[in-house]
């Protein structure tokens, strides 16, 4: 090993480095240093080449030796050590750049409020700390937060790291808000209810969805999508008595947007302790157990529209949109997931149904 490491513009040297230069000035062998020292000469060689530190009693006897503080070892000791701190710092800061080049920083600064980076070691910093990593290629480990299937080519380490940077975020939001414990049989007796909201405006119906989830326990996040993050929702069990139920507004039609909702709260009623349960555009992403996603898309859809319902509409390819507007009245829904169910179903055209189908605008901001 060297008695010198450097890195970049950083230079560590090692106390063996200044010990070799007095040997040379002494004009004597090593092995008659470390005899005068009172060490083996095995000590001595490691200390010089840079592969042991100088101890207190090294320090004491070289100080006694050449007529020094016991400080000035110590502090050389102290000076390499931080040195070799700085410079496995810088080195991480490096190896962690390029993930963090893959992260939309800016949407952080928009939604959480981090400060402005103006360059990329800052924003490996800030994320790190609002993430609670000590580095962000902790992120990547299969047993963070979520594991996801194996895949080479959908799978990247791109998706991976955002999809888990929105998970991480939903997290971390949902620690402010206050929820009572876990409560099955009260989030099934306000089903009706949270139904009900489908045809109110965003504004009327979160400030009230909000307080239902967190008297049933959950603590409900509405996030922005975040850029290759892939994830649409997710449900995440923080304990027995407290889940946290996150979902994103991208593509934020009022069909999708209901959809999604009731797709999560039966993950929320599957009550799978130990999983995550990820709505994902890509498919690698999403959870593992694929019968419990069907049995959720079920529920969602059977419960906004039941299959009494939808026998008696009888809906073909040549349903009007007055027809569906009228049947969505009759049942005390939004028009627009009845229009979703029939284009999910194959029955009418992707572009159909355009002016049924409510864009919401939902302004999101959250503070780190």
């Amino acid at each position: 090993m060297s008695n010198v490491k450097e890195y970049k513009d950083i230079v560590a040297f090692h106390p063996g480095y200044y010990i070799a230069d007095i040997i040379d000035d002494m004009e004597i062998s090593q092995n008659e240093f470390a005899t005068r020292m009172g060490t083996t000469a095995k000590t001595l060689s490691k200390l010089l080449n840079g592969q042991a530190n100088i101890s207190n009693d090294l320090a004491k006897k070289l100080s006694v030796m050449l007529g020094t503080s016991v400080e000035v070892w110590q502090n050389l000791q102290n000076t390499y050590d931080q040195k070799l701190i700085e410079i496995q710092q810088v080195s991480d800061f490096d190896a962690q750049a390029e993930l963090a080049r893959e992260i939309d920083y800016k949407y952080f600064v928009d939604v959480i409020g981090l400060p402005i980076a103006r360059n990329i070691n800052d924003k490996v910093a800030n994320l790190c700390k609002f993430f609670k990593v000590a580095d962000l290629r902790i992120m990547l480990q299969p047993d963070f937060l979520v594991n996801f299937r194996s895949s080479s080519s959908c799978n990247s380490e791109k998706n991976i790291i955002n999809s888990r940077a929105w998970i991480q975020t939903a997290m971390n939001i949902s620690k402010s808000i206050e929820t009572k414990s876990y409560n099955a049989e009260r989030l099934k007796e306000y089903l009706p209810e949270l139904r009900s909201m489908t045809v109110k405006k965003p504004e009327e119906f979160l400030p009230k969805m909000r307080e239902i989830f967190a008297e049933c326990g959950i603590a409900f996040v509405l996030l922005p999508h975040l850029k290759n993050s892939g994830v649409n929702g997710a449900v995440k069990w923080v304990s027995e008595d407290r889940v946290v139920l996150a979902m994103n507004n991208r593509g934020l039609n009022a069909d999708k947007f209901w959809f999604s909702l009731f797709h999560e709260i039966k993950h929320v009623f599957q009550q799978k302790i130990k999983t995550v349960f990820i709505s994902s555009t890509v498919e690698e992403m999403m959870d593992i157990n694929n019968n419990l996603e069907l049995e959720a898309d079920k529920f969602a859809m059977n419960y906004l529209i039941s299959p009494a319902d939808y026998k008696r509409l009888a809906p073909t390819r040549y349903i009007s949109d007055e027809e569906i507007v009228e049947f969505a009245k009759s049942i005390a829904i939004h028009p627009g997931i009845v229009a979703g169910r029939l284009q999910r179903e194959g029955i009418i055209a992707q572009n159909r149904c355009s002016k049924l189908k409510e864009k919401y605008m939902i302004e999101i901001k959250h503070t780190a």
